[in-house]
């Protein structure tokens, strides 16, 4: 591994840290003049295969730790390279492996027959054929967090414009209704992120969105008419939709690492020392305690999981903590300890917190009054466009699937 220093171009312009930039503008005003500053550092068009020891493989201790790492990858045109390294820091993200639309982590049944009417990211409307796919249509939003948000946001928005007459959501819930469900609003100390919450609450209360609640999904057909019905754990089957979102978060890849030696928490799959402090069974607070490269180590000296995948299946995650996570790992690859465990994170509250976090277990302890995790706001009755009995709407399905 060497060390250099870079410069910016002499036409790049700092993005304003008052904005909250898309995808599209971090990767065209940062990540491309950044890619630009690297040149050849940066292989583009190649998907890591392996990591390793170099001539060893997870089992042998021997030697191990003075051995350096081996990176195996292949180019878009099939060519396999590798590079070796003193340090690997996996920043890869969870952009690639999303979570599936059935309430037990796995694939609903007939979910994967039903791929070409089924899209797992918030879609881009602003796209004109993707824009005339949903226009006019019922969409099924799986999801309760800001993404869910964000596509029952977009998808009211449509609906109000001259070409998406019609235009209509159906937010599937796998809980109750709660005053926390839209998140905290003006309490949210992250304006834009409260802002999501709020309108999706009004896409709901305008009427572009109905709401189904306790319900997890268990399997997606095809009518006779080639339109996809849900149908629950419980024997429901909602009305007939033409597209479905799934925004249920995201997973790790971990088998491009198998012959490493990770610590990972058994459930969340983040690193054991991360995770309590992240764990949605706990609260389903925004805040974490500030970590850095000593949270983030593994028994495989040199190795660190950094971003989004170093909190695995938890969903909240903000950008600002995979900053101060890189630089103190960068600062302790480079000897400098001191700067290394000096790490300063304060992230801005969500404004509400049940307690339970993702599954509201209704026996779980409650602090009597603020803090973080406050008493949970009683259970609001929203119409949910279908007949079903009144407990499946006012209580979660028993057996602990029905979280979010």
């Amino acid at each position: 591994m060497s060390t250099c220093s870079t410069s910016a171009p002499p036409d790049w312009a700092r993005p304003d840290p008052a904005t909250c930039p898309s995808g599209g503008d971090w990767a065209e005003q940062y990540l491309q003049p950044l890619a630009d500053v690297l040149g050849d550092r940066v292989r583009l068009d190649a998907a890591v295969t392996g990591v390793s020891r170099t001539g060893r493989d997870r089992i042998v201790d021997a030697g191990r730790q003075q051995q350096p790492f081996v990176v195996h990858f292949t180019h878009a045109d099939g060519r396999e390279e590798r590079v070796f390294a003193r340090s690997v820091i996996d920043a890869s993200g969870t952009w690639a492996t999303p979570s599936p639309a059935g309430g037990s982590g796995l694939a609903a049944l007939g979910e994967h027959a039903a791929s070409d009417r089924i899209t797992y990211r918030v879609p881009d409307l602003k796209d004109p054929a993707v824009r005339a796919r949903y226009a006019g249509k019922r969409t099924a939003v799986i999801g309760s967090g800001a993404s869910a948000f964000t596509a029952l946001a977009h998808l009211a928005d449509l609906a109000k414009s001259g070409d998406g007459a019609g235009t209509r959501g159906v937010w599937i819930l796998r809980r109750g209704i709660s005053g926390s469900t839209f998140g905290g609003g003006e309490a949210d100390q992250l304006p834009a992120r409260g802002a999501l919450g709020l309108a999706a609450k009004a896409a709901v209360d305008e009427g572009h969105a109905d709401v189904v609640t306790g319900f997890c999904t268990e399997g997606i057909k095809r009518d006779a008419e080639d339109r996809l019905i849900l149908v629950g754990e419980d024997g429901r089957r909602l009305d007939a939709v033409d597209e479905v979102i799934v925004l249920t978060g995201f997973r790790p890849d971990l088998s491009f690492l198998n012959e490493l030696r990770l610590r990972l928490d058994e459930r969340l799959q983040a690193p054991v020392e991360l995770a309590p402090l992240i764990d949605p069974n706990q609260h389903s607070c925004g805040t974490v305690h500030p970590h850095g490269h000593r949270e983030l180590s593994h028994p495989e000296q040199g190795v660190y999981l950094v971003g989004m995948k170093s909190y695995g299946r938890a969903p909240t995650f903000l950008a600002m903590t995979g900053y101060e996570q890189v630089r103190s790992v960068a600062a302790a690859i480079a000897g400098d300890v001191e700067s290394a465990d000096r790490v300063e994170l304060t992230l801005p509250e969500t404004g509400v917190c049940g307690g339970a976090g993702l599954f509201d277990d209704p026996g779980a302890g409650q602090a009597d009054e603020g803090g973080c995790c406050a008493p949970a706001p009683a259970l609001v009755q929203i119409g949910t466009g279908i007949s079903v009995p009144a407990s499946a709407t006012e209580a979660p399905v028993p057996g602990g699937c029905c979280g979010s």
